[in-house]
């Protein structure tokens, strides 16, 4: 990836997410939509794209230290070490990738987490793509890309049930990792799921007086 292309690497037209998608979505994993909306407002804030068009990402170094066996963490401790940190934020982020590009590009694209519900480059499988690269040049097409790769992450990861049920702390630990409590995943979760529910009740509670 050269200089001039790293600004627009990965761009793409950036669709809204719509109501077909969240429906799609909602269906693969026969939750309401607020559910759904909770993993993605304690992710992203629901939206999924940076001002430029490009998925949101975070580049995770301690994963690229494992992917790469720490062969680049002496030369390079901000963006390969055994500790996660070393963030920057929006687009920075995509600074951190192209330089681990560089480095390893295939452990590079697995190291970082995409799009509206962050998904693991190394769990694009999961997710229904064949690698993070197609994954990643997918999510820049739209939302509703995301939202989708989403679902099929969580129904085949063993979340699912989870989240229909609304064992926030059980979700947490299998889409957030053993550490979720650290930043209190769960509990944001569970609130953010407490508000939306208000505005996206389940079908058989909307009121039709």
């Amino acid at each position: 990836m050269s200089t001039g292309e790293s600004a627009l690497a990965f761009a793409g037209a950036a669709a809204p997410l719509s109501a077909d998608g969240v429906a799609r979505a909602c269906g693969i994993l026969g939750v309401g939509e607020a559910e759904l909306r909770a993993v993605l407002a304690v992710e992203t804030s629901g939206n999924g794209f940076l001002p430029d068009g490009r998925p949101k990402i975070l580049f995770e170094r301690h994963v690229f230290h494992r992917l790469t066996q720490g062969r680049h963490s002496a030369g390079h401790p901000d963006i390969s070490d055994a500790k996660p940190g070393g963030y920057r934020g929006g687009a920075a982020e995509y600074d951190r990738l192209e330089r681990a590009i560089a480095l390893d590009r295939s452990a590079a694209l697995d190291s970082a987490s995409w799009g509206l519900g962050q998904i693991m480059g190394f769990n694009a499988a999961t997710a229904g793509y064949p690698d993070a690269e197609t994954m990643a040049r997918d999510f820049a097409g739209s939302a509703d890309a995301q939202v989708v790769a989403v679902a099929r992450f969580i129904a085949a990861s063993g979340a699912q049930a989870h989240l229909a049920a609304h064992d926030w702390a059980a979700f947490a630990r299998i889409y957030n990792g053993a550490r979720f409590a650290d930043n209190r995943y769960d509990e944001k979760l569970q609130r953010a799921y407490e508000r939306l529910a208000e505005d996206h009740p389940p079908a058989g509670m909307v009121d039709r007086a």
